[in-house]
Protein backbone atom coordinates (compact mmCIF):
# COMPACT_ATOMS: atom_id res chain seq x y z
CA UNK A 1 0.00 0.00 0.00
CA UNK A 2 1.79 3.06 -0.97
CA UNK A 3 1.75 5.72 1.79
CA UNK A 4 1.76 9.96 1.64
CA UNK A 5 5.37 10.28 3.47
CA UNK A 6 6.77 13.92 3.62
CA UNK A 7 8.81 15.26 1.27
CA UNK A 8 12.49 13.44 1.04
CA UNK A 9 11.27 10.26 2.53
CA UNK A 10 13.43 7.40 1.94
CA UNK A 11 12.31 4.11 0.38
CA UNK A 12 9.15 2.72 2.40
CA UNK A 13 11.33 -0.44 3.69
CA UNK A 14 14.06 1.81 4.98
CA UNK A 15 11.54 4.29 5.90
CA UNK A 16 9.89 1.62 8.35
CA UNK A 17 13.22 0.14 9.79
CA UNK A 18 14.84 3.67 10.37
CA UNK A 19 11.55 5.42 11.67
CA UNK A 20 11.67 6.31 15.60
CA UNK A 21 8.34 7.57 15.42
CA UNK A 22 9.44 10.53 17.65
CA UNK A 23 7.41 12.45 15.20
CA UNK A 24 10.08 15.60 15.26
CA UNK A 25 9.49 16.25 11.56
CA UNK A 26 5.76 16.67 12.72
CA UNK A 27 6.41 19.21 15.56
CA UNK A 28 8.68 21.39 13.08
CA UNK A 29 6.58 21.56 10.03
CA UNK A 30 5.45 25.10 9.89
CA UNK A 31 2.22 23.87 8.51
CA UNK A 32 1.12 21.10 10.57
CA UNK A 33 0.56 19.01 7.38
CA UNK A 34 3.11 15.73 9.08
CA UNK A 35 0.91 13.55 11.47
CA UNK A 36 0.97 10.25 12.96
CA UNK A 37 -0.09 7.09 10.53
CA UNK A 38 -3.40 5.41 11.84
CA UNK A 39 -4.36 2.21 12.58
CA UNK A 40 -5.76 1.42 9.14
CA UNK A 41 -1.89 1.94 8.15
CA UNK A 42 -0.62 -1.15 10.12
CA UNK A 43 2.89 -1.72 10.33
CA UNK A 44 3.38 2.35 9.35
CA UNK A 45 0.93 3.27 12.30
CA UNK A 46 2.63 6.08 14.55
CA UNK A 47 4.55 7.05 11.72
CA UNK A 48 5.04 10.37 9.73
CA UNK A 49 2.25 11.14 7.01
CA UNK A 50 0.55 13.49 5.01
CA UNK A 51 -2.71 13.44 4.75
CA UNK A 52 -4.05 16.73 2.58
CA UNK A 53 -7.46 16.18 3.59
CA UNK A 54 -6.71 17.54 6.43
CA UNK A 55 -3.65 19.51 5.97
CA UNK A 56 -1.57 19.43 2.76
CA UNK A 57 2.39 19.89 2.38
CA UNK A 58 3.52 23.36 1.01
CA UNK A 59 6.56 22.22 0.00
CA UNK A 60 8.74 24.37 1.85
CA UNK A 61 12.52 24.63 0.38
CA UNK A 62 14.04 24.52 3.44
CA UNK A 63 12.44 21.18 4.54
CA UNK A 64 12.29 21.47 8.25
CA UNK A 65 10.73 18.04 8.87
CA UNK A 66 13.90 17.08 7.00
CA UNK A 67 16.43 19.10 9.31
CA UNK A 68 13.96 17.43 12.48
CA UNK A 69 14.66 13.97 11.55
CA UNK A 70 17.46 12.68 12.91
CA UNK A 71 17.04 8.95 11.81
CA UNK A 72 17.56 10.23 8.52
CA UNK A 73 14.78 8.93 6.85
CA UNK A 74 13.64 12.15 5.80
CA UNK A 75 16.31 13.80 3.95
CA UNK A 76 16.61 17.49 2.67
CA UNK A 77 18.41 16.24 -0.76
CA UNK A 78 16.23 15.09 -3.73
CA UNK A 79 13.21 16.77 -5.63
CA UNK A 80 11.19 15.85 -2.46
CA UNK A 81 8.18 14.61 -5.15
CA UNK A 82 5.61 12.61 -2.77
CA UNK A 83 3.61 11.83 -5.67
CA UNK A 84 1.55 13.16 -7.88
CA UNK A 85 -1.76 14.96 -8.45
CA UNK A 86 -4.55 14.17 -11.88
CA UNK A 87 -7.85 16.26 -12.93
CA UNK A 88 -10.65 14.10 -12.38
CA UNK A 89 -12.01 15.98 -15.43
CA UNK A 90 -16.00 14.90 -14.44
CA UNK A 91 -15.71 16.68 -11.03
CA UNK A 92 -14.26 19.81 -12.13
CA UNK A 93 -15.96 23.33 -11.80
CA UNK A 94 -13.64 24.96 -14.47
CA UNK A 95 -14.54 22.04 -17.35
CA UNK A 96 -17.87 22.34 -16.64
CA UNK A 97 -17.15 26.06 -17.05
CA UNK A 98 -17.48 27.60 -13.78
CA UNK A 99 -14.27 29.17 -13.77
CA UNK A 100 -12.62 27.60 -11.06
CA UNK A 101 -8.79 28.24 -10.74
CA UNK A 102 -8.34 27.83 -7.12
CA UNK A 103 -5.81 24.79 -7.40
CA UNK A 104 -3.79 27.09 -10.19
CA UNK A 105 -3.76 29.75 -7.76
CA UNK A 106 -2.63 27.96 -4.37
CA UNK A 107 -0.35 25.37 -5.94
CA UNK A 108 3.26 26.33 -4.13
CA UNK A 109 5.25 24.32 -7.11
CA UNK A 110 5.65 27.26 -9.60
CA UNK A 111 4.15 25.66 -13.21
CA UNK A 112 2.83 22.33 -11.61
CA UNK A 113 -0.41 23.54 -12.30
CA UNK A 114 -1.74 25.72 -15.22
CA UNK A 115 -5.01 26.60 -16.96
CA UNK A 116 -5.22 25.55 -20.76
CA UNK A 117 -8.01 26.53 -22.71
CA UNK A 118 -9.78 27.37 -19.22
CA UNK A 119 -9.17 24.14 -17.96
CA UNK A 120 -6.36 22.83 -15.09
CA UNK A 121 -3.72 21.15 -16.44
CA UNK A 122 -0.96 19.59 -14.06
CA UNK A 123 2.41 19.05 -15.52
CA UNK A 124 3.72 15.34 -14.43
CA UNK A 125 7.26 16.27 -14.45
CA UNK A 126 7.01 19.49 -11.94
CA UNK A 127 4.16 18.24 -9.55
CA UNK A 128 5.05 16.86 -6.08
CA UNK A 129 2.32 15.94 -4.79
CA UNK A 130 2.09 18.29 -2.37
CA UNK A 131 -1.86 17.70 -2.07
CA UNK A 132 -2.76 21.76 -2.25
CA UNK A 133 -4.34 21.26 -5.61
CA UNK A 134 -6.81 18.35 -3.32
CA UNK A 135 -6.84 20.74 -0.45
CA UNK A 136 -8.15 23.73 -1.93
CA UNK A 137 -10.43 21.81 -4.43
CA UNK A 138 -13.91 23.75 -3.77
CA UNK A 139 -15.47 20.98 -5.43
CA UNK A 140 -18.63 19.52 -3.61
CA UNK A 141 -16.36 15.79 -4.93
CA UNK A 142 -12.99 16.70 -5.07
CA UNK A 143 -11.42 17.55 -8.82
CA UNK A 144 -8.27 16.18 -7.76
CA UNK A 145 -7.05 12.97 -7.82
CA UNK A 146 -3.88 12.54 -5.08
CA UNK A 147 -1.44 9.54 -5.61
CA UNK A 148 1.22 8.88 -3.43
CA UNK A 149 4.44 7.75 -4.82
CA UNK A 150 4.64 3.78 -5.64
CA UNK A 151 8.58 3.89 -4.97
CA UNK A 152 10.97 6.35 -3.29
CA UNK A 153 14.55 5.82 -3.54
CA UNK A 154 16.75 5.12 -0.77
CA UNK A 155 19.49 6.93 1.27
Amino acid sequence: LPIHRPPGAVAEAEFLAGCTQCLDCARDCPHDAIRPAGERLGAARGTPVIDAAQAPCYSCVERPCATACEAGVISSQGSGRMGSARVVDHSCLAVAGVGCSACVEQCPVPGAIELARGRPRIDPERCTGCGVCFYVCPAPQKAILLLPLRTRESA
